[in-house]
C-alpha cells in the first residue's frame, strides 16, 4: 500500500502523540503572555502617568499609524505578537482611534513571511512565478483591505463604532469581572506587582519604560514557543483540516484556514506552508487564495486573549481593539472575495507581478525591501515623523 493511501495519522513521519508535558508548557505559554499585556499596560501607566495620548502624538495621523503598524510586524515577522502589543498599549491608555489603523498595519506586515519563503524557489523561474504568486496573492489582498477600509475609518470610524456595539452586547465587565472580580487578573497581578515592586526605586518613567520592554520581550518569547507548542500538538489535526478542505470550495477553503491558524497560532505559518505547495505545482495560488483569507481571520484569537488578561476600567477598550482586528478581517473578506470584481483584482495583479518577478528574479528582493520597508520608511521621513 502507497504512502498516499494510508490514513493521515498512519502516514510515514506523522507527528507523535501529543503528552501531559507539551500541555503544561502551553498553559505556561498562555499565562506568561497575559502577564506580558499586564506588564505593559502597567508601563505604559506608569511611564506616562495617566497621559498616555502625548506619548502617542506621534501617531495621531492615521497613515501614520498604519506604517507604524506595517513596520513593526515586518521587522518582528509576528502579527500576532504586534497585535498583542497594541492591545497592552490600549490597555495602558492608547486611544482606540489611533490603535485602529495601527491594527491594519500589522495585517499588512505579517504578508512579508510568506513572500521571503516564495525565494526559495528562485533557482526555478517556473516554481519561483508559481510561489512568488502564491505569497503576493496575499500581500495585495491586505493593501487592498487597508485601501478601502481606512478612508472608511477615518471618516466614519466604522471598525471603532462596530466593535464598540460587540463590547456593549457582551457587557464584557460583567463576563470579566464577576461580582467584581477578575480570575485572570487575579492569577496574573502578582507577577505584574512584584515587578513594579522591584522597579520602585527608579523614576515612574524610566521604570515604566523597562517594563514595558520586559513586558515586549516576553511576548515574543511567548509566542514564538506558543506557535511551535502548538503546531507540535496540533500538526496531525491541521493537516487534516487541510486536505479535506483544499479544493472543495472557497467557503471550506475560508474555513478550514481560519481553524488551521487557530490551531497553530501564525497566520505566517499556515502561509507560508501554502507557498512551497503552490510553487512545486501540488495546488495553484487560485487553489489557496480562499485558505489565506480565513489565515486572517484565524490569527485574531491570539489579541482577543490577550484581552482577556486586562482587568479594571480598561478591560473593555482592550477587548474592543482585539475585536477591532476580528471586526475588520472578516468584513475584509465579505467585500473583497464577497464582490466578483473585486475578488479577481489579488490573483490577477499577483499573476502579472510574479510573471515579472520570473523574469528578473533580482525584482523579488526589490518588492520585499520597497513595499515593507523603503515606502513606509520614506513616509515617515517625509512626514516629519519624529519620536516623542
Amino acid at each position: 500500500m502507497s504512502t498516499s493511501s494510508l490514513p493521515l495519522g498512519s502516514q510515514a513521519g506523522a507527528a507523535p502523540q501529543p503528552n501531559r508535558h507539551q500541555w503544561v508548557v502551553l498553559l505556561g505559554l498562555i499565562y506568561l503572555m497575559l502577564v506580558a499585556v499586564s506588564v505593559i499596560g502597567n508601563g505604559f501607566q506608569a511611564m506616562t502617568a495617566g497621559h498616555a495620548e502625548s506619548l502617542f502624538e506621534f501617531a495621531e495621523n492615521p497613515v501614520t499609524g498604519l506604517i507604524i503598524g506595517i513596520l513593526a510586524t515586518a521587522l518582528i515577522q509576528s502579527s500576532s505578537t504586534v497585535t498583542s502589543i497594541i492591545v497592552a498599549m490600549v490597555a495602558g491608555g492608547l486611544p482606540i482611534t489611533l490603535a485602529v489603523p495601527m491594527m491594519m498595519g500589522a495585517n499588512v506586515g505579517t504578508s512579508i513571511t510568506n513572500t521571503i519563503v516564495s525565494m526559495g524557489h528562485i533557482k526555478n523561474a517556473d516554481e519561483y512565478r508559481k510561489a512568488f504568486q502564491a505569497a503576493t496573492i496575499h500581500d495585495i489582498f491586505n493593501l487592498m483591505a487597508v485601501l478601502l477600509f481606512l478612508p472608511l475609518e477615518i471618516m466614519f470610524n466604522l471598525l471603532e463604532n462596530i466593535s464598540g456595539v460587540l463590547v456593549s452586547w457582551m457587557h464584557s465587565d460583567e463576563v470579566l469581572e464577576v461580582g467584581g472580580f477578575n480570575p485572570i487578573k487575579a492569577v496574573t497581578s502578582p507577577v505584574s506587582k512584584q515587578l513594579e515592586s522591584m522597579l520602585s526605586g527608579l523614576s515612574s518613567g524610566f521604570a515604566g519604560a523597562l517594563m514595558i520592554a520586559a513586558g515586549i520581550i516576553l511576548i515574543i518569547l511567548s509566542i514564538t514557543y506558543l506557535g511551535k507548542i502548538m503546531k507540535a500538538l496540533m500538526v496531525g489535526k491541521a493537516k487534516a483540516l487541510l486536505y479535506s478542505s483544499i479544493g472543495r470550495g472557497p467557503v471550506s477553503g475560508i474555513a478550514s484556514g481560519t481553524a488551521v491558524t487557530v490551531l497553530v497560532q501564525s497566520s505566517s505559518t499556515t502561509t507560508s506552508l501554502m507557498v512551497p505547495l503552490v510553487g512545486s505545482g501540488v495546488l495553484t495560488a487560485r487553489d489557496i487564495y480562499p485558505f489565506t483569507l480565513g489565515a486572517n481571520i484565524g490569527t485574531c484569537i491570539t489579541a482577543i486573549i490577550a484581552a482577556l488578561g486586562v482587568g479594571g476600567l480598561m478591560a473593555e477598550p482592550a477587548l474592543q481593539i482585539a475585536l477591532v482586528h476580528f471586526v475588520y478581517n472578516l468584513l475584509a473578506v465579505l467585500l473583497i472575495f464577497g464582490l466578483p470584481w473585486l475578488r479577481e483584482i489579488p490573483p490577477l495583479l499577483s499573476g502579472v507581478l510574479a510573471d515579472r518577478v520570473a523574469k528578473q528574479k533580482v525584482l523579488g528582493l526589490v518588492y520585499i525591501l520597497g513595499v515593507f520597508f523603503a515606502m513606509p520608511f520614506g513616509f515617515l521621513l517625509l512626514s516629519g515623523f519624529k519620536l516623542p
